[in-house]
């Protein structure tokens, strides 16, 4: 990968936010804070003659939020939520944003943002060649080995470890992670799942199920046997489970 810093521009219509942004910025060495903007429109303009790695967008903002300014923007960068308001990280989530920060949050938080946008850039580069596993967001923490999901009460929380999900069911507007020790229903939808979960160790089944190929006892027939569980198996889903099983 190119040793050039990474380009961010910071969205935000709080000045003093713009200013803990811009110092933790300077402080990180492969960053370079290009430009600050309060008002989102202004920001949108900018985007579309400059070249920005990172924008680092409010959510909650006068006149335009940050959702409405991502959905009017043709090319995103990698984008990172900042907000006071914990409501939001599903939506950042459903807008597949590289994180999602919570105001306040500390430098070492911050740190652990940018760093993965940095890993894929670097596994996006053309120039070099580097086989990893793919790092995933989710909408509190980004991490190879588990996730945070917001549960079904207000302030709660879960932490899943991937290895522990068996399956996942989904139910219309929710979805259910059965665990080894527990079940947790969480609302998400099952397509943007596939695209948090890490692709060595799940694969889609059914419309409505997910499964963890780690966790499977026996198939039979059109049915996966997962502990006590059967899963079945959808017609426009066997084959690509059937090679991945054999291979």
């Amino acid at each position: 990968m190119s040793t050039e810093k990474l380009n961010c521009l910071v969205v935000d219509d709080e000045p003093h936010a713009t200013e803990i942004l811009e110092m933790y910025i300077q402080k990180t060495p492969f960053l370079h804070m290009v430009n600050a903007e309060t008002d989102p429109w202004k920001a949108i303009e900018y985007l579309k003659s400059n070249k920005v790695e990172i924008l680092f967008l409010d959510i909650q903002m006068e006149g335009l939020s940050g959702l409405q300014v991502m959905d009017l923007l043709q090319e995103k960068p990698a984008v990172i939520l900042t907000t006071a308001y914990e409501q939001y990280a599903l939506k950042g989530f459903e807008y597949k944003v590289s994180d999602y920060l919570l105001k306040p949050f500390s430098y070492d938080r911050f740190l652990k943002a940018v760093n993965h946008v940095k890993e894929n850039q670097m596994s996006n580069s053309p120039t070099e060649s580097i086989v990893s596993t793919p790092s995933k967001s989710d909408t509190l923490t980004s991490s190879p080995t588990h996730f945070m999901i917001k549960g079904d009460a207000k302030n709660k929380f879960h932490r899943i470890k991937f290895s522990d999900i068996q399956y996942i069911e989904g139910l219309k507007n929710y979805v259910k992670f059965q665990c080894s020790d527990q079940s947790i229903t969480a609302l998400y939808s099952m397509t943007s799942l596939m695209d948090l979960l890490p692709e060595n160790s799940f694969i889609r089944v059914h419309k409505s199920f997910i499964i963890n190929l780690d966790h499977v006892n026996m198939v039979e027939g059109n049915l996966i046997k997962i502990g006590s569980s059967q899963i079945p198996i959808g017609a426009s889903f066997k084959k690509s489970f059937l090679d991945r099983i054999k291979s």
